[in-house]
């Protein structure tokens, strides 16, 4: 598999200080967050965290491609809704990794074409498209 190049229309800048322990800014200033290991890692759990930050991102990201699919398909999916579930753990390989649930909940249409929809949404998603190959995603139908 090669890289794939793009034509760059955007680019967020955002600077950690202190790792997993610190605080993460955006160079805009619309983003500053502190951010703390969970008490599940050991640590305080007080700030949000890199996979949090991930999920969040990548709900936000996937639903927008749900969007752009639905509309080429003439699908309602109006009042949808998805959710990320990011896991962090030890990687077989060494190191750690990470595994992707994504949960979409699509009233308007029945089970069947909200899975289609979901595997098409997850061809066009940048996020899916960067993780592919390297991180188990699974899309999950609410």
């Amino acid at each position: 598999m090669s890289i794939q190049k793009i034509d760059t229309l955007y680019t967020a800048v955002a600077t950690a200080e202190n790792g997993r322990d610190g605080r993460v800014s955006s160079d805009d200033g619309k983003l500053d967050v502190v951010v703390n290991p969970p008490k599940e890692l050991g640590g305080s759990g007080a700030g949000t965290n890199p996979e949090q930050l991930f999920a969040a991102g990548y709900s936000a990201c996937f639903q927008g491609a749900l969007g752009v699919v639905a509309r080429k398909e003439k699908a309602d999916i109006s009042g949808s809704t998805v959710t990320a579930k990011v896991g962090f753990g030890k990687a077989e390989a060494g190191g750690f990794g990470l595994e992707v649930e994504l949960v979409a909940s699509i009233p308007n249409v029945d089970a069947a074409t909200a899975k289609d929809l979901l595997e098409k949404a997850h061809q066009v998603c940048p996020y899916s498209n960067a993780t592919r190959g390297n991180v188990q995603v699974t899309l999950t139908v609410a």
